[in-house]
């Protein structure tokens, strides 16, 4: 298949199966939360953390280096060999420095050490088919991670939703993390492998993984701090319900990313470096996949910021009030995070130049740690929240004026319309619902609010963008005819 049929059918099975994902995981997350107590949020949030943040030492940045296009990878079988043999190594390092810190370092009886200890395990067990799931994105290939989404999801799900209807508290979230390891290395290893495991010694290869990861590992460990830190700033120094407030209004916040930016960013890694040469198709592709995700994520953003308070009233209870605050303050996530993997993609993968990426994650590092002892302690997870908003600005604009090097596009033409479409449904719904008189319930108010904004945001896109809503229409049903469109 041609790179745009595979690009648009991987996409279009992640978006689905995430799509579907997300809808399932909403429901479970509401559920646990009005069946779990907060602080048991907090403690897996902070182990989870803590745990995700470390792994990335056992990658070295080097998973990069088996999708980037070079001469050493071009023996696919044996790039993937030596992946594996690195990760398989670093990775029983790393778990059993872990294991041995958490053994030093926490209470037996802490419900924090049970999680770190566990948590340990099953993920230093996922890091085993990252081999095969790797040489599926160098492929742009999805339909088998998509269907692991998928059954991962509904399996986990029926799994925690029945040890907590049961009485299981902390182990209710952590049984999650046990039915992926079972799920993947059975749909990756198991079932029809793609790929079968072994070591592979080749120093001319083994030395390509090692540059590429030493000029990337910074770059992954700060993309997963730039993610976890503020949970774990929030653990140790709000301590265990804050924690599980802030860690539920992120969960919450983010889940719209989960439809569309999730899985349109695991696929356009490989199509951005198979297009690394091409800097009109690249610019194409770069303009089409970041106007879509701005454009949902500014719609999903305003809707859930003028329903926010009702969205927790009706659906998680009374207990989750405390966190409408930093929840809307969160939503700026919803905006801007999306596209800030796409960007960092088309600078790493295309243009080879990771180091690039590493200086914008550099600076919003120091931000970000500077903010949060600066104004968390007085704000408390507001405070924290607003940082972590200051920070992803800041990161977006400094990728952004990077990504020039490599791509053409205008700022005005991905964010003009957008922006005027969620600040007119935003403003005419605060005004009507605030001046109507026959509002007696949040059901009332959050479907009144939500049809304003709709209509709105749909009627101001429309106008503003018809034209290129026509000519993307027309390109659609091209492809659909042809399966050989140009991106």
């Amino acid at each position: 298949m041609s790179l745009a049929k595979r690009t648009v059918t991987s996409v279009t099975w992640k978006v689905v199966a995430n799509a579907a994902s997300a809808m399932m995981l909403f429901a479970r997350s509401i559920l646990l939360a009005r069946w779990l107590p907060v602080d048991v949020f907090g403690v897996y949030a902070l182990a989870l953390s803590i745990t995700k943040l470390s792994v990335i030492l056992a990658d070295f940045g080097m998973s990069g280096a088996l999708v980037h296009r070079a001469a050493e990878t071009e023996d696919e079988d044996q790039a993937a060999a030596v992946q594996f043999t690195f990760r398989a190594s670093f990775t029983l390092i790393w778990g059993i420095l872990l294991f041995a810190g958490t053994l030093l370092l926490t209470d037996p009886s802490s419900q924090l050490r049970t999680a770190m200890l566990l948590l340990t395990l099953t993920t230093a067990l996922l890091q085993l088919p990252s081999t095969p799931s790797l040489i599926l994105l160098r492929r742009v290939q999805q339909r088998r991670d998509a269907i692991i989404l998928l059954l991962n999801t509904v399996v986990s799900t029926l799994v925690m939703l029945g040890l907590a209807w049961n009485g299981a508290k902390l182990w209710a979230l952590l049984a999650g993390d046990c039915v992926a390891v079972v799920v993947k290395l059975m749909m990756l290893y198991g079932w029809r492998p793609i790929w079968k495991p072994r070591f592979v010694w080749n120093p001319e290869v083994m030395r390509y993984f090692l540059d590429f990861g030493r000029r990337n590992f910074l770059n992954a460990i700060l993309y997963q701090a730039l993610d976890r830190i503020d949970d774990i700033w929030v653990g140790i120094f709000l301590g265990e319900t804050a924690t599980g407030f802030y860690s539920k209004a992120y969960s919450f916040a983010t889940y719209p990313r989960k439809v569309l930016a999730v899985p349109v960013n695991w696929v356009i890694g490989g199509a951005y470096a198979e297009l690394k040469h091409d800097r009109k198709r690249l610019s194409q592709m770069f303009r089409i996949v970041n106007s879509i995700l701005i454009r949902s994520g500014f719609l999903l953003a305003g809707l859930l910021a003028l329903i926010a308070p009702e969205f927790i009233r009706l659906l998680l209870g009374e207990k989750w009030l405390p966190m409408l605050n930093a929840f809307r303050f969160m939503l700026v996530f919803t905006l801007f995070d999306p596209i800030k993997i796409t960007i960092s993609s088309a600078i790493a993968l295309a243009g080879g130049k990771p180091e690039w990426v590493l200086g914008a994650r550099t600076a919003q590092l120091v931000l970000m740690l500077v903010g949060l002892f600066a104004v968390g302690p007085s704000r408390g997870i507001v405070g924290v929240a607003i940082v972590v908003d200051v920070m992803l600005v800041v990161g977006i604009g400094i990728l952004l004026w990077q990504a020039r090097s490599f791509v053409d596009f205008s700022l005005v033409k991905l964010f003009g319309v957008p922006t005027v479409a969620l600040l007119a449904g935003g403003i005419l719904s605060v005004y009507v619902s605030r001046n109507i008189e026959f509002i007696a319930s949040d059901w009332q108010s959050g479907l009144l609010k939500s049809v304003i904004f709709l209509c709105t945001y749909g009627i101001v896109s429309l106008i503003g963008e018809f034209s290129q809503f026509v000519e993307g229409t027309r390109k659609m049903v091209c492809f659909l005819k042809t399966s050989e469109v140009q991106l």
